[in-house]
């Protein structure tokens, strides 16, 4: 790998293609023990991993079929076709500590299997050519109306938990905010966070597995479009739930949610915003007020800014047609200024790097158009281009 000089601030002046493909390659191999905690994730760390390697253009590092294989033993599947009206949901599990074995009559006693899981184990089997239309479909989506609620949020496993705008996102696609271990310790360190304090986040979920699929019958739409609506707040972006603060994840899990049921068009800001179902001047005025002076995106007001806000203030501006506003040569100085010299991406410049950050770092800098990376499907979280056949 050729040496290349960083700041003393450890930036670089270009991104570093190479150096994230050493972490990747690294990542890929085995992670670090740091990431201990982060085991009921497993599948959602190989998301980030098989991702970012996507984006990369450097997929040919991957072993396809022991991967596919691999992720495709992680899902739970009924006894009978009758299990499936019991209100337990089919996915898949996150990892082997929350797969349980069934018990002596074949029964999935204790079935853990999460919307986000689900999510990440369909978006890495589509990277990888998979043809999903040989998943047992049929038990993920018939099982999943049961984790939607009667006012059209969903709930991430069938024996309940928060229920927002995450999880609608994940029916139809997943979204799962991540913790990851090396930025977490460090915040806590510097007082930002209590241990008892930080919960783990989810990209939005349901409409991408259905849009994944090609199904809507994991989900009733009109009110999952009428959830998401009530959550748009007074200053045009959308809260995680209704009446609370405005999110750039919340934001991004509401229009690319719409987006992929059908609700609103792409570049939708060409359009009459008057038979739009959303305030979509207050909504874009939100979104270009997050980029911060120091040409990064803030996820609220007042608010520093972060690595992954790139994405998913970037990718909502895309979706609405807006992303030309913004100014793309202060983001791709900001987010040099994240660039590991190890390779990856933090969340704030001069921290270390993890797979969450690492993943919309790449991400930012697909919609940016830097040249080598893949573009970047922003509604369903995977690049447009994958390869063919397993």
């Amino acid at each position: 790998m050729e040496l290349v000089e960083f700041s003393p601030d450890g930036s670089s002046c270009e991104f570093e293609k190479d150096r994230h493909l050493w972490y990747l390659q690294m990542m890929y191999e085995i992670l670090p023990s740091h990431y201990q905690c982060q085991e009921i994730n497993r599948l959602t760390l190989a998301y980030f991993v098989i991702s970012s390697l996507n984006i990369l253009d450097a997929l040919d590092q991957v072993d396809k079929e022991r991967v596919v294989n691999w992720i495709l033993s992680f899902q739970a599947y009924p006894k009978t076709r009758g299990e499936l009206e019991k209100g337990q949901f089919y996915g898949f599990h996150g990892s082997r500590t929350s797969q349980y074995p069934q018990d002596d009559e074949g029964d999935l006693k204790y079935n853990g299997s999460h919307l986000a899981s689900t999510y990440c184990a369909l978006a890495i089997l589509k990277i990888l050519g998979y043809n999903l239309s040989s998943i047992d479909s049929e038990s993920i989506l018939l099982s999943m109306r049961a984790l939607q609620k009667p006012d059209g949020s969903f709930v991430p496993l069938h024996v309940g938990a928060e229920n927002d705008l995450r999880f609608v996102y994940c029916a139809g696609k997943k979204q799962v905010l991540f913790v990851d271990p090396f930025w977490f310790w460090h915040e806590v360190r510097k007082g930002r966070y209590k241990w008892g304090s930080v919960k783990q986040k989810l990209f939005c979920v349901s409409a991408a597995i259905c849009s994944m699929l090609g199904s809507w019958d994991g989900m009733d739409q009109e009110k999952a479009k009428e959830y998401i609506l009530k959550c748009q707040s007074y200053d045009g972006g959308f809260g995680l739930t209704p009446g609370s603060e405005s999110h750039g994840g919340g934001t991004y899990c509401a229009v690319a949610s719409l987006r992929l049921m059908g609700f609103i068009e792409d570049d939708h800001i060409s359009k009459s915003s008057e038979s739009s179902i959303i305030d979509l001047p207050m909504l874009l005025r939100w979104c270009l007020q997050r980029q911060a002076p120091d040409g990064g995106f803030q996820g609220r007001s007042n608010k520093a800014s972060d690595t992954c806000y790139a994405f998913w203030i970037g990718g909502v501006l895309r979706i609405l047609g807006g992303y030309r506003f913004i100014s793309k040569r202060a983001l791709y100085d900001f987010l040099l200024t994240c660039q590991s010299e190890y390779g990856g991406f933090s969340k704030f410049p001069g921290e270390l790097p993890d797979l969450y950050h690492t993943f919309y770092g790449f991400t930012a800098f697909s919609l940016l158009g830097e040249p080598g990376l893949k573009p970047f499907c922003v509604e369903l979280g995977i690049p447009i281009i994958a390869p063919l056949g397993i």
